[in-house]
């Protein structure tokens, strides 16, 4: 029986490692997950990425000039910068007006007991499926130049016109942003409360702290992933809003989708649109990667 041992175990490890056939079957299996990995790759490349890469290869084919010449020609435009800017400034106030307003909703949405607070809530999540147009609208009906607002002005005293003309400035385009965008920070923010432990927040009131400290010192604290989350969010969908902008028909306000827009549609300026389409994918897709990151780190 030992020199049966014996005799096999030099031809045992004469033949090396056994597990040769879980190897040689697994680029099998590999290739028939890609496989059936093939066609929906291949349908979203030709729906998103041969779109795109339509739009990158017209920037770079200008009329006259070099493959660059039309960013160079957009870049050293005024009518550009000015987008950019608007586009910048517009994004980053609207996102620091959810944050405030959407904080204090939340807080009394959370915290604050009244009758049908959970119906709010639910009408929040309802209200993240509305169109950013039909809240400009809704707004055109009540402080638009024929609005009830302006109307009721009218009545009362008698003048042919109301004073209610800021919906057609950028106030009006931030006003809009800020109303539609609000609830996109309140619902992280109201998943972040309902996790809250309510024992902190007794203990912190039997100690004596008043409400402004325990929103300080125990609640903001616990909802900071929640609004850097939801604020990402909303900066990246700011910067490429363009229903807003063009149903408030505000005079001037001219952000990087309006130019996208009015090189394109109004004066056939194909490059330079895919040049500012360009710049404003590359934006969206960086704030996007901050927006990932952000979540994933609140998630944790």
């Amino acid at each position: 029986m030992s020199s049966t041992v014996t005799e096999t175990a030099p031809a045992e490890r004469a033949a090396g490692p056994a597990p040769a056939r879980p190897l040689a079957a697994r680029p099998a299996g590999s290739r028939t997950r890609w496989l059936w990995a093939a066609p929906p790759l291949a349908g979203l490349g030709l729906v998103f990425l041969y779109p795109l890469a339509l739009v990158v290869r017209q920037s770079l084919t200008p009329d006259t000039g070099g493959p660059f010449a039309a960013y160079a020609e957009v870049f050293g435009s005024t009518a550009f910068r000015e987008a950019l800017w608007t586009t910048v400034w517009l994004a980053v106030a609207a996102t620091a007006g959810c944050l405030v307003l959407g904080f204090v909703l939340a807080l009394v949405i959370a915290f604050v007991p009244f009758p049908g607070a959970r119906a709010v809530a639910r009408f929040v999540d309802v209200f993240l499926s509305f169109p950013s147009f039909l809240i400009t609208l809704a707004l055109l009906f009540v402080y638009g130049t024929v609005g009830m607002a302006n109307g009721m002005w009218t009545d009362l005293t008698g003048e042919p016109e109301g004073p209610f003309r800021f919906l057609a400035t950028p106030w009006g385009v931030l006003l809009a942003e800020i109303t539609y965008f609000t609830p996109f920070v309140m619902r992280p923010l109201l998943a972040a409360f309902s996790q809250l432990d309510t024992a902190q927040l007794e203990a912190a009131s039997v100690l004596g702290a008043r409400p402004g400290r325990i929103v300080r010192q125990v609640i903001l604290p616990e909802a900071l992933p929640a609004l850097a989350a939801g604020g990402s969010l909303v900066l990246v969908l700011c910067l490429n809003e363009f229903g807003i902008v063009l149903f408030t028909g505000a005079k001037g306000v001219t952000t990087l989708p309006m130019l996208v827009y009015g090189k394109a549609i109004l004066e056939s300026d194909y490059p330079a649109a895919c040049v500012a389409a360009v710049v404003n994918i590359a934006v969206s897709v960086g704030l996007f990667g901050l927006y990932r990151v952000v979540g994933k780190r609140a998630g944790a």
